[in-house]
């Protein structure tokens, strides 16, 4: 008997939910898209940017465009609380702050130092080939001048990731978000599942 009340349940639910349907009609997205009279331009839904973004110093066919803080998320910074003008007298001090890192990044002649990425004259910034200095928040034009297809490609929205929102503010992770810098190339794995062939 109650098996046969729960299926009653169901059933009365079911013809309930069939009932209202028609009279919630005209509702839904697709209705209002079918009833615009203008183009959709999906930047101007406001979105609330999340905490930590900074606007994007690229041209963008879509317009502007925030990506993720890079500062906000590196645990030793800013660099000149060990870098400034007072001599540290730790011993090994290098070794303590930075021996977890390996650089393993670009091969031969090309492979760079610290100082290819890192200012000298002033830690807190970054600077690139032609010594123009560059906020951390915006590594995206250090790692573009040597990846400029896959920052061209991050800029239209074809590599890399987006944070937050399929319509309004668009808000992107910056290449340090999934790439080490030091180390940039992914480690190859094993997928996690494995699925045997149709065929078998």
């Amino acid at each position: 008997m109650p098996k046969l009340r729960l299926v009653t349940i169901l059933l009365l639910s079911g013809l309930l939910v069939l009932a209202v349907a028609p009279a919630l009609a005209g509702h839904g997205i697709m209705e209002k898209v079918k009833e615009a009279n203008e183009p959709f331009d999906s930047l101007q839904i406001d979105t609330p940017l999340p905490k930590n973004t900074v606007q994007v110093k690229e041209e963008y066919q879509g317009g502007a465009f925030w990506v993720l803080s890079r500062k906000d998320s590196i645990g030793r910074f800013p660099c000149s609380r060990c870098h400034g003008k007072k001599k540290s007298f730790k011993r090994e001090g290098a070794a303590l702050a930075h021996g977890d890192i390996e650089l393993v990044h670009g091969q031969g002649e090309e492979r760079p130092e610290c100082k290819s990425c890192h200012n000298e004259k002033n830690l807190d910034l970054l600077s690139d080939k032609k010594d123009r200095e560059i906020d951390f928040d915006h590594s995206y034009q250090l790692c573009g001048q040597c990846h400029f297809r896959q920052k061209s490609d991050w800029v239209g929205g074809a590599h890399g990731k987006r944070h937050t929102y399929w319509i309004g503010k668009r808000v992107v992770w910056n290449c340090a978000t999934c790439h080490d810098p030091h180390s940039p190339r992914f480690k190859k794995r094993w997928p996690s599942t494995y699925s045997l062939p149709l065929d078998k």
